[in-house]
Order: C-alpha cells, then sequence, then structure tokens
C-alpha cells in the first residue's frame, strides 16, 4: 500500500527518480514567483534581526546561468513539441534573463508533473500576477488549451499600498490559481457556499406548519427528454386552493370533485416524469397556484448552498492560532477546498514545493494519501513537525535527511554545508546570512529566545562535522558570543567532545535569568538530536519562528495505513 511521503531534494530529480507515470490524483504548487521578490523566504528572524535571519531556498536557482541552460535544453528533448516550440518562442522575446530562467526551471517541472497526473487528475497552480501570464502559456502548451478550466481569483491580503520608488499603482492584493485537468474526464465534486442572507430572507419567505421554509420552484422545462408530455389532474378545495387526485393514479377519481387536468403553459413540457411527480405529490411537496398550476417547494434546510464560482473571497488569509510563522503559508480551508473538489479518500494529492506543508495537512485531514517535496531542511522539518503535533498517529516516510547517527555521517562525508543546514533545521536555528558558503566569522546559525517573556535575545550555534576536535574550537565560540552580544552559545558537534571541550565550555561561566541559570556555552552531539528529549537548554525559546501546530481533533482520520 502507498504511504505518504516527504522528500528533501529538488522536485525535478524526485519527479523523475521517485514518482512513477499516471500514479498522481492531484497536484498544487505554489512555487516562488520571481527572483526579485520574497516569496520564496522560509521563515523570517523576529524584529530587530532581520539582517541577518533569513533563508532562501531558491537564492541562485531563478537566474540565467549553466542549470537554466540545462533546463532549457530538457525542454527542447522533451516529447512536449508544443511546450518546446512556446519556450523556444518565449526566449526569442525575452532573452536570456532571470524571467526566462524562471521560465524554463518551470517549464521542465510542468513536463514532469503531467507525466505523473493520472489521465483523471488536476493540476493547480497558484502564482500572483508577477509571472502568471507566462506560466499561463506554459500551462497551456503542456497540458493543451483545451485543459484549462478556469482561473480562480483568491484574496491573499487586505487592502494596502503598492506604491513603490516613486511609482503609484494600485494595491496587489489577490493570487491567481490556475486549474488544469489532463483530459476531458476528470474527478469532481461539486462544493458550495453559504447564501446570502437578504437572498433567503427574500427568496425563502414560505413557510410550513412545521416552521420549515421554503420557496416556489418551477416543474416545467423548455426541452422534452422521457414521460414529460402527460395531463396532471387536481382538484378544487375552495376557492384559489387546488389539490391533486393522486389516489390509485388517478384510476379511480371521485364523481363529486371539480376536475381540472392541468398541462404544462404553452411550448412547455413536465420537468419530471410523471411517477416522480406522483412521488412529490404524496410527499406534500407540490403547492398550487390560483390558476391550479403545481410548484414545487424547496426547501432552505435542504439546498446545499450556491455552487462554487472562482471567486474566492469567503477565505480569509492565514492569521491567529493557525499562523506558524511560515511568511507565504496558505491557510488550510484554501487546499481543503481544492483537495475536496478534485479528489477522493485514498487519492494522491502532491506538492512539489511542500513549503510548510499546509497541502500535506489538508491531505492528512480530509483521508488522502499525499507526497511533499521541499529543497530545504528547514522546510522538510518544519513539516515533519507539523503533522506530528497536528496528527500524532499519522504514518509517512522522509526520504533524503539523516534519520540515525550513521546518516548524519555519510551526508557530513558528502557536503558539509547540507550538513551543516541538517542539523541547524533540527534544533530549529536559522543559518547565518541563509546558510550561504563562505566566512562566517564563527557563526553558522542563530537561536532566538525570550529569557523574560518580552525582550527577544540570540544564541550563537556553531556546527562542526569533522572527527578533529579541539577545545581551541569552544574557546573561538565564546569569544563569537560575546563579540555578536548574544547571550548563550551552542557548540553542535557530530563526534564527541573531548574532555577538554567540556572543561573549556564550563569555564564559560552560566546565563542568569529569573527561569533560572543555564550555562553560557552547551556542547551538543548529532547522537543527541536523535533522542527524544531536548538537547539545548533554553529559558524560553521564541516562538514567533515556528509554531506548533494545533492537535486535530478528527484523530481518527490519521488511522490510514497511507
Amino acid at each position: 500500500m502507498t504511504t505518504n511521503k516527504l522528500y528533501y531534494g529538488d522536485n525535478l530529480a524526485i519527479l523523475r527518480e521517485h514518482i512513477a507515470d499516471e500514479s498522481v490524483d492531484l497536484i498544487y504548487l505554489d512555487p516562488p514567483f520571481n527572483s526579485n521578490a520574497s516569496y520564496n523566504v522560509l521563515f523570517r528572524a523576529p524584529e530587530g534581526h532581520e539582517s541577518k535571519a533569513q533563508i532562501e531556498a531558491f537564492d541562485d536557482t531563478w537566474h540565467w546561468n549553466e542549470s537554466a541552460e540545462e533546463a532549457f535544453e530538457a525542454v527542447m528533448k522533451s516529447k512536449n513539441s508544443q511546450a518546446s516550440e512556446m519556450l523556444r518562442a518565449m526566449r526569442a522575446f525575452l532573452g536570456m534573463n532571470d524571467m526566462m530562467a524562471y521560465l524554463a526551471m518551470m517549464a521542465v517541472r510542468l513536463i514532469e508533473l503531467h507525466r505523473v497526473l493520472k489521465p483523471t487528475g488536476s493540476l493547480y497552480l497558484h502564482c500572483d500576477p508577477t509571472a502568471s501570464h507566462y506560466l499561463k502559456i506554459l500551462l497551456d502548451a503542456v497540458f493543451g488549451k483545451a485543459g484549462f478550466r478556469t482561473a480562480i481569483s483568491w484574496k491573499r491580503s487586505s487592502a494596502h499600498n503598492d506604491a513603490k520608488q516613486g511609482r503609484v499603482q494600485y494595491g496587489n492584493i489577490r493570487d491567481e490559481i490556475f486549474f488544469y485537468t489532463k483530459s476531458d474526464s476528470w474527478t469532481w465534486n461539486w462544493q458550495y457556499t453559504t447564501y446570502d442572507e437578504e437572498y433567503t430572507a427574500s427568496a425563502y419567505r414560505h413557510a410550513d406548519e412545521d416552521g420549515r421554509m421554503y420557496r416556489r420552484g418551477d416543474l416545467t422545462a423548455s426541452r422534452p427528454g422521457g414521460d414529460v408530455s402527460y395531463s396532471w389532474p387536481v382538484k378544487r378545495l375552495k376557492k384559489g386552493k387546488w389539490q391533486a387526485d393522486i389516489d390509485d393514479e388517478f384510476k379511480s377519481p371521485m364523481p363529486d370533485w371539480d376536475y381540472r387536468q392541468v398541462p404544462p403553459y404553452k411550448r412547455r413540457f413536465w420537468a419530471y416524469s410523471r411517477a416522480n411527480m406522483v412521488t412529490m405529490a404524496a410527499e406534500g411537496r407540490l403547492i398550487y397556484a390560483s390558476s391550479g398550476m403545481p410548484e414545487y417547494k424547496r426547501y432552505l434546510d435542504e439546498m446545499p448552498g450556491v455552487p462554487l464560482q472562482n471567486d474566492w473571497n469567503d477565505i480569509l488569509p492565514v492569521s491567529g492560532k493557525e499562523r506558524l510563522g511560515y511568511p507565504t503559508q496558505k491557510p488550510v480551508a484554501l487546499l481543503e477546498r481544492i483537495i475536496a473538489a478534485s479528489s477522493e479518500e485514498k487519492d494522491i494529492v502532491l506538492d512539489p514545493f511542500c513549503g510548510c506543508g499546509t497541502t500535506v495537512h489538508a491531505a492528512q485531514r480530509l483521508k488522502r494519501k499525499w507526497i511533499g517535496i521541499d529543497v530545504t531542511h528547514l522546510a522538510v522539518h518544519l513539516v515533519q513537525r507539523r503533522i506530528k503535533d497536528a496528527f500524532p498517529r499519522a504514518k509517512f516516510i522522509i526520504h533524503g535527511i539523516p534519520q540515525d547517527l550513521d546518516g548524519a555521517r555519510a551526508l557530513a562525508a558528502k557536503d558539509k554545508y547540507e550538513f551543516q543546514k541538517w542539523a541547524l533545521s533540527v534544533i530549529e536555528a536559522q543559518p547565518y546570512r541563509g546558510g550561504k558558503k563562505g566566512g562566517d566569522g564563527g557563526v553558522d546559525g542563530l537561536l532566538y529566545f525570550k529569557p523574560d517573556g518580552k525582550k527577544t535575545e540570540k544564541a550563537i550555534v556553531s556546527v562542526k562535522g569533522g572527527q578533529s576536535l579541539t577545545p581551541a574550537m569552544v574557546k573561538d565560540l565564546i569569544v563569537t558570543v560575546d563579540q555578536e552580544g548574544a547571550k548563550m552559545g551552542v557548540f553542535l558537534t557530530l563526534e564527541a567532545p573531548t574532555k577538554g571541550m567540556n572543561a573549556q565550555a564550563a569555564s564559560a561561566g552560566v546565563y542568569k535569568t529569573e527561569y533560572g541559570e543555564f550555562p553560557k556555552i552547551q556542547i551538543v552531539t548529532v547522537t543527541q538530536l536523535f533522542q527524544p528529549a531536548k538537547p539545548i537548554r533554553m529559558p524560553w525559546q521564541d516562538t514567533s519562528v515556528f509554531k506548533k501546530a494545533k492537535r486535530e481533533k478528527t484523530e481518527h482520520q490519521t488511522d490510514l495505513d497511507l
């Protein structure tokens, strides 16, 4: 049975190597939109620490370089001639710039997403106006113009002023979500919104004896179809009151009743068969006009609501307890609507840019199977923690990150920078300068905390993935902590520290707060990261970075072996 899967890595490689042809029922993607906007910032530091505390997962991705050229050539060599011709035309028009790099990288991924989608599957691409017009053209090329269903408009923020660099423009408060299907036969479940109160007060103004509100509905149609050409007998009870005679299906009328045959209007037909009309009359669903024409009682409490349109103003942006600290986080309600409309229980939902995990959260809640992919260790860790917090019994497998000490050693031997980012993600520290390679002055990461619950302080994190460890390394961290104005320091090491290192850390003394005393320098091993208890003692870790996801009440939904 397919298992829920969370992948760390480039989604293009993951798609090619791990996702089979026509195996996915629904795809939602919310990719970074362009290289000039910080839509891909993983999280922000608390106020006052913005300059050194943001991670841009795709910092070098959307520039025309060797990777962009490779993506372009991959599209040219693909079997999708429409996509290759369209991308070639775009390059001739745009030239080799950041936008073209973005489109080339997206085009090759859209081709792979089309490949893994089932014939009955759907794709929803979420974007803002920056590149939406180009993405729409690419989607038309990959899925075919006939695959386009609609463009959904979602209000992502309240009104604001978008005047920049002396230029005034309309405020950008809406995103677009392009809805495509792979064929003319796709999974679809109608979604409904509630009626407007003014509408219900006007339309459903009649009440039954039991107080149920209803409106009168027409029982005729403009076109024939089936058993719809027949006369309908009624009897007059008193002036202006009529009642159908359904005794023995009109075969034994009482002689003293005043009968009239009531056909539909000229050039009209009944909307229901004679048998259905008999059933409705028996159930008391018919009511008669003064002319004797029957009408149907449409009860308000039985109506599903207004069929969902493509202007989604009713779903508000993320706020309050739902917010986890991820700037581009989308509300669960938005993804639940998409998943409910375009998939069934146990279908597979894929998000190749899963970020903080809203898609997989919604899929888990709605009993769907899911696949999430992200290129940052911190995002994968955030999704892992979010699902475990919200669904403690949820079952899923994580690919691409260390699961034990041997895995951590293998990562450190392969790529020390990726090992560093992974280790920082486990303790939820922010990589210094976005994790960029180069001189860091002894600072690999930052941890924030509030010793008094108000003022934010920081701790310096130094990560060592090598086997050669000396007390001098700890001494350097002590010096860096003082130079950076930090309150504490964490020395995170792959191998066990020496006695001299422990002694050097102890010599730094303690950090005193009203919550108690804490070692100013703490040495933490990777082995401790895999243990249940938190390895670092902090007076009050700042929750403005990542907040704990609320546990879902419907825990039984996580028992599926997904």
